[in-house]
């Protein structure tokens, strides 16, 4: 057993003592990695998809009822962001963490933060009760689910990667990214059953609050279920063999940050159409009074998402057979398009029911394809020592860069200059995606 290994069993908590004993000295099959890895990423992704719903839902009339709706909902994409910021210092914290006192430790810490934070917003008061400091105690819960979500990456997905058979490596690379339409769906379904069932008064009154309130319990099946392998010698055992090992940032900054900021450019064109197809669609439908209602939009999305966890395993398929750098240049196009489409028909979404369903059921389409194979996407140029650190950090950034942000900015340029502007702004996305795989060719060789 490593040095490391050591540390983290006299520090675990009380859960990874009984994940060891459930799993004693377990072999770990690619299977039980890849099991592991969706239920963490379905509940990381969860909570945030939660926090993005009532981020149009909820918080305008709970916490900015003092402004318009418009402008409340500006403010809490405000707050989104705020995670996305923390992100990246939450993987530098946890990753001192994890080299001190092992990957259970941090693990168990990051995961209990994230749905600490999460649930502990379904208890907030509402402004009307504390004023000002309702949206402060938002603010600092949200900062914490970043840092949470910068803490939770575990380097299963690497551990896969790397385990891969050579002639499967794109079907395994898309296994983790399955995780985002799993939390997508279960979040919307959760939203649409209380808008459905409960009147206005009692959603904004007490609904709400209950995905939030579930976060909790999620995060703690999806910790004990990475735990079960993360705390078997077999994982550490891996882990260390092909040297996944918690490098400081710096160490990671000083040889490859050139690496690290060109990898969270290439999937920018996924991570931009993210929230463009989730988050923005609803405060657009739900801002300007339509004849949809939020519950059921909610449902066409979770349609939606379906479709996106077909596409996601397909482009597994496609990358098998093309590559996966030829994949994502071919979703970056078909993005590409999608944008110029969006620009010169953007009533096809705004006025018709219709259009809005053919808007975002291709639009997830198109992020099931691209965003698939988005992990990792040039972690070949790292190397295996600086693997686990600059993965983590490659993709707090491609979020930061690529989605953080969307929401707010998308809905304030729409409503200033209309819909056709969203278009522009996937179509950069785009731009930079095509224009960081032209620059990068670590993905022709072998992973």
């Amino acid at each position: 057993m490593s040095a490391n290994t050591s540390i983290s069993s006299t520090s675990s908590s009380g859960l990874e003592r009984d994940a060891q004993r459930a799993m004693g000295d377990h072999r770990v099959a690619p299977s039980e990695i890849a099991m592991g890895v969706v239920i963490g990423r379905a509940s990381e992704y969860f909570d945030f998809f939660v926090f993005g719903i009532a981020c149009v839902l909820v918080f305008p009339k709970v916490f900015f009822p003092f402004v318009n709706a418009h402008t409340g909902t500006l403010y809490a994409f405000g707050i989104f962001a705020l995670a996305f910021v923390a992100r990246p210092f939450g993987t530098a914290l946890f990753m001192a963490i994890d080299r001190r006192h092992g990957r259970g430790v941090k693990l168990t810490t990051a995961l209990f933060l994230l749905g600490g934070s999460t649930a502990a917003i379904s208890f907030l008061p509402r402004y009307d009760s504390i004023g000002i400091s309702s949206v402060y105690l938002l603010a600092a819960l949200r900062v914490m689910q970043g840092l949470a979500l910068g803490g939770a990456w575990d380097g299963l997905a690497s551990l896969l990667a790397l385990n891969a058979p050579k002639e499967r490596r794109g079907w395994y690379a898309m296994i983790p990214q399955l995780g985002a339409p799993i939390g997508f769906m279960v979040a919307s379904a959760l939203f649409s059953f209380f808008l459905v069932n409960l009147s206005a008064e009692d959603f904004i009154d007490w609904g709400w609050r209950f995905p939030f309130y579930c976060a909790f319990t999620i995060n703690v099946v999806a910790l004990f279920a990475r735990l079960r392998l993360v705390a078997t010698d077999e994982f550490a055992r891996m882990m260390d063999s092909d040297r996944l090992q918690p490098v400081p940032v710096l160490d990671l900054f000083r040889h490859h940050l050139k690496d690290v900021l060109l990898g969270a450019f290439v999937p920018l064109a996924a991570f931009a159409l993210f929230h463009l197809v989730t988050i923005f669609p609803i405060a657009w439908l739900t801002l300007n009074n339509t004849d949809r209602s939020p519950g059921e939009f909610l449902m066409v999305q979770f349609s939606g998402a379906i479709i996106c966890a077909g596409a996601v395993a397909a482009s597994g398929l496609i990358a098998d057979q093309i590559g996966r750098r030829s994949a994502l240049i071919m979703s970056a196009g078909l993005i590409a398009l999608f944008a110029f489409g969006s620009i010169l028909a953007p009533l096809l979404f705004g006025e018709s029911a219709i259009g809005q369903t053919i808007y975002v059921t291709t639009g997830f389409m198109l992020l099931g394809l691209a965003y698939g194979q988005s992990s990792g996407a040039v972690t070949a140029r790292l190397g295996k020592r600086y693997r686990y650190t600059g993965a983590a950090l490659t993709s707090d950034f491609a979020w930061l860069f690529g989605a953080g942000f969307a929401p707010l900015v998308a809905l304030y340029l729409s409503e200033q200059f209309g819909l056709a502007v969203v278009g522009v702004y996937l179509l950069s996305g785009a731009v930079c995606s095509l224009a960081a795989l032209f620059i990068d060719r670590s993905e022709l060789r072998q992973m």
